[in-house]
C-alpha cells in the first residue's frame, strides 16, 4: 500500500476541500517555521512522532526535511532511541492497567 508516488492524489483532495486543504497546508507551514523552537529541533520531533506512530510517508519526507535542516546520522539515530522509548514505555506503564489494586 505504502508508495510515495501516492502523494500526488493529494492533488484529489485540494480539489474537492479546497479550503480545508488550505487550511491545512498553512497551519503545516506555521507548525515548522522557525521560532522559540529551531527548524531543525521540529523536525527531530516529527520524526520522532513519525516513528511512533509508523507512518512510512511521515518518516520519509521527515527525515529529508530534518536532513535539509542539518541533522546528523547521530541526531537522527538518538531521536529514534527516544521514540524507542517512548513507545516502549507506554507498553510498561499501560501494563500496569493489567493489575487489580489490592
Amino acid at each position: 500500500m505504502y508508495d510515495m508516488k501516492n502523494l500526488s492524489r493529494i492533488s484529489h483532495l485540494e480539489a474537492n476541500a479546497s479550503k480545508g486543504m488550505d487550511a491545512f497546508w498553512q497551519f503545516d507551514r506555521a507548525a515548522f517555521e522557525e521560532g522559540e523552537v529551531s527548524a531543525l529541533t521540529k523536525q527531530l520531533a516529527a520524526v520522532a512522532v513519525a516513528l511512533t506512530t509508523q507512518c512510512p510517508y511521515c518518516i520519509e519526507l521527515h527525515v529529508k526535511a530534518a536532513r535539509e535542516a542539518g541533522a546528523t546520522d547521530a541526531q537522527l539515530s538518538e531521536i529514534a532511541l527516544v521514540a524507542a522509548a517512548i513507545r516502549a514505555g507506554g507498553a510498561i506503564t499501560h501494563a500496569t492497567h493489567m493489575f487489580d489494586a489490592k
